[in-house]
């Protein structure tokens, strides 16, 4: 009698993300005359997924996506321009991220933190995907 050995198939599906949660800054945002006079708090967070069969190596920086040069870029986005609108702001977000050839995904949540005063923030989620 013969004995065969079978190797288990054993494949994985990976999904690699990069966390930028709760990041605060003081940004000129809006449409209203009072909102281009005054800088306004507001929360960022994002979900950036990035290309699963890229294997991530201390060798070569280029296979990672590196948070701080996120933040520094929505940083410097923010300082150079106003935005009148939440949307506006979030494309040219995604705009910045998607310059990166490992981003497949991002979510972006934008919250004014206080314009209304009986809300603790407003405001919009959205997601874009790289086809």
């Amino acid at each position: 009698m013969k004995i065969i050995k079978f190797k288990p198939n054993i494949k994985y599906k990976y999904q690699r993300k990069v966390l930028i949660k709760n990041l605060e800054l003081k940004i000129f945002i809006g449409i209203h005359n009072f909102e281009k006079k005054k800088k306004q708090k507001v929360r960022f967070n994002l979900e950036i997924i990035t290309d699963p069969n890229i294997n991530p190596s201390k060798k070569d920086i280029s296979t990672i996506l590196n948070y701080e040069t996120i933040v520094n870029k929505i940083k410097l986005l923010v300082k150079k321009k106003h935005h009148d609108l939440l949307e506006e702001l979030a494309e040219n977000i995604f705009d910045v991220i998607f310059k990166f050839r490992l981003v497949k995904k991002v979510k972006i949540k934008i919250e004014k933190l206080e314009i209304i005063k009986e809300t603790e923030s407003v405001g919009i989620n959205v997601s874009k995907t790289r086809l």
